[in-house]
């Protein structure tokens, strides 16, 4: 569980997006690699069944930012395509 000073995912995904990037830069955007570790680990406790119940939802959160992440990103690429 992240400690209360570091940032979530949330932190880092809505500061990505208030800095404006360019559709270019969102359609490219991956977490840093420490949250990306940090999904799969959840991915594997899941599979193992020994996911605590604040690790359960530390990983639908994951979920849900990787959802929104994926229809963000999938736009940013349409409008790129039209400009074309």
């Amino acid at each position: 569980m992240p400690v209360a000073s570091e940032k979530t995912i949330k932190d880092v995904v809505t500061d990505f997006l208030g800095s404006a990037p360019l559709l270019a830069e969102i359609a490219d955007y991956r977490l840093p690699e420490a949250f990306q570790l940090r999904a799969h680990e959840l991915l594997e406790k899941n599979r193992d069944g020994s996911l605590s119940d604040e690790e359960r939802a530390e990983m639908e959160e994951f979920r849900d930012i990787d959802h929104l992440l994926t229809l963000v990103k999938a736009k940013a690429r349409l409008k790129l395509k039209a400009q074309t």
